[in-house]
């Protein structure tokens, strides 16, 4: 089985298209998007393009029959899950994958779309990554998402509401259980700390320990990240082993950027492309 693997396109219509013509060209069988799906932070920006324009690339996969499992990221606002809910809903080959495990051709796919708090303002999808967590230095206040547009909380209030939410690695531990290791992927949109995935510009490692941990654990086949756009430009890794499983974070550069990846044989036949 044949899968693709892109992330953090942020509403880049020219990247989705080159998504599209790329699946088709290399006969995948699974489309994965790792989050990060629409443009800016604009409620109305991101309505219409999941109405006008997300809705026509999800039609594309499904006419041809290619799976195409994705989940909305920390920067696609909460409010707007229904609706990318109901039209994921009216496709086939269409899923949310976020807490989910679905089964493809014997190898489970589960995802989670949830991150460790980071500077940015927007918090809708933000935990603390444990409970030694300490949180970064902030940007402003923080904002969630909300029907009205976004409503505000000051640090103070975000650093004291945080601290009630579950935790990163206490929401890793409600994911669906495995059946089998081998044959299980996890695509989940923070990248682990420890093995160069999470570097930012000037070499800050963002990564989750959580996360790390949680692999190191389960061993599955292969698990699936990105979050920090730069990291392999400034790392220069975009492919880890932890134990056995191997893990990936192809980055988003100035080109799409993605890789392919053959499910079959004893060894992963893992590539990074850009286009």
């Amino acid at each position: 089985m044949r899968v693709l693997y892109t992330t953090d396109l942020h509403g880049n219509e020219r990247y989705y298209k080159y998504l599209e013509e790329v699946a088709f060209r290399e006969k995948v069988d699974v489309v994965i998007n790792g989050g990060d799906l629409y443009p800016g932070v604009s409620k109305e920006g991101q309505k219409n393009f999941l109405d006008e324009f997300f809705r026509q690339h999800l039609s594309f996969f499904d006419t041809k029959k290619i799976y195409y499992l994705t989940f909305p990221g920390n920067y696609d606002l909460k409010v707007l899950d229904p609706l990318f809910d109901s039209i994921c809903s009216g496709f086939e080959f269409a899923l949310n994958l976020n807490r989910r495990k679905i089964k493809i051709n014997e190898y489970d796919f589960i995802g989670i779309n949830l991150v460790s708090d980071y500077p940015f303002r927007l918090k809708d999808r933000c935990r603390m990554d444990n409970k030694e967590f300490e949180f970064p230095p902030q940007h402003g206040s923080a904002i969630f998402s909300s029907e009205e547009d976004f409503k505000e909380m000051s640090t103070e209030e975000w650093f004291k509401y945080a601290r009630k939410l579950p935790t990163l690695k206490e929401e890793l531990g409600k994911l669906p259980q495995i059946d089998d290791p081998k044959r299980t992927i996890y695509v989940i949109h923070m990248p682990p700390a420890n093995l160069g995935l999470d570097v930012c510009y000037g070499n800050r490692k963002a990564g989750s320990v959580a996360i790390y941990e949680f692999i190191k654990e389960k061993q599955p086949l292969l698990t699936l990240h990105g979050h920090i756009h730069e990291s392999p430009q400034v790392s220069g890794v975009w492919k880890a082993k932890l134990g056995r499983t191997t893990c990936i974070q192809p980055g988003q550069e100035d080109k799409l950027t993605y890789v392919t990846i053959n499910l079959e044989g004893s060894d992963l036949d893992v590539s990074r492309e850009k286009v």
